[in-house]
């Protein structure tokens, strides 16, 4: 069974036969690296422009840090962040693709209306059950994560008797319910660091390949977390290495999608991906 190789978001095709880099702008003062943070419009716009120069398919801009411990914030807090730069990225970059980071329907509503064709869901629609029947509405493709608990709790002794079977028990679940809302394009990303231990991120990493069964692209956010740098000890700012390497072992495993700080590096690891395998 082929997975399924393109994504349409508004009418722009993205062709997963090779595998892309999806690249974050942390529209906020929070995010666990400090380097991604792109708090004004201009260091957004910069950022925007270093990341597709170097090769990204989609920018990922969000505006809530979802970083162990971090609170959700207020709508229109989150509001008042995200669109003023969705709306600058699409006036100065009007061919991207801009994914939106976030878990609640009216800022999905909000952003897409604004140049954003793609919603990055850390909830699957758990948060706001609203959700799914929006993206749907629009018909722009929609990312759902696995995550346990909330941001503020996800890290707090999370457990699993068998933490691959639950995620994908829980995808068997919210991939039902995404297609009963309409929603065509589906990407599934495993929530490495979101209500798991080092050891459930390795045991994830380790058997990726088993959610290939669902015959929809896998995202894989690993990018310079703690699962990196802890064992390494560490921090963010010095994993790089760590993450590339990561990185060339998710795509040897079936990530379609690398979401990254780093866009430079990863298109350099896809590019000597595809050497070995075509």
């Amino acid at each position: 069974m082929s997975v399924t190789n393109t994504l349409n978001c508004n009418g722009q095709l993205i062709s997963l036969d090779k595998p892309v880099v999806m690249g974050i702008i942390n529209v906020n003062d929070n995010s666990f690296y400090s380097a991604s943070r792109a708090n004004t419009t201009d260091l957004v716009l910069a950022t925007a422009s270093k990341m597709l120069h170097e090769g990204a398919t989609i920018l990922d801009l969000g505006a809530m840090s979802s970083k162990p411990g971090s609170a959700i914030i207020s709508i229109d807090e989150e509001l008042n962040l995200i669109l003023p730069a969705v709306e600058a990225v699409k006036k100065y970059f009007p061919e991207a693709i801009i994914s939106v980071d976030t878990l609640r329907s009216k800022v999905a509503k909000e952003v897409i209306q604004a140049g954003a064709s793609m919603i990055n869901d850390i909830s699957a629609g758990t948060f706001d059950s609203d959700m799914m029947k929006l993206v749907s509405s629009f018909h722009v493709p929609y990312i759902m994560m696995h995550m346990k608990g909330l941001p503020s709790d996800m890290q707090q002794n999370p457990s699993y008797e068998d933490v691959v079977m639950e995620i994908t028990r829980f995808f068997v679940l919210k991939i039902q319910q995404a297609k009963e809302q309409g929603i065509v394009d589906i990407v599934i990303d495993p929530g490495f660091g979101f209500g798991k231990t080092l050891d459930h991120n390795y045991q994830i990493m380790k058997k990726l390949e088993v959610l290939q069964i669902f015959d929809l692209p896998v995202m894989a956010g690993i990018s310079r977390k703690s699962m990196i740098w802890g064992p390494l000890n560490t921090n963010a700012d010095s994993a790089i290495n760590g993450t590339t390497a990561l990185h060339m072992y998710a795509l040897q495993k079936g990530a379609r999608i690398l979401r990254v700080h780093d866009v430079k590096e990863a298109m350099e690891c896809i590019t000597l991906h595809q050497l070995l395998t075509n």
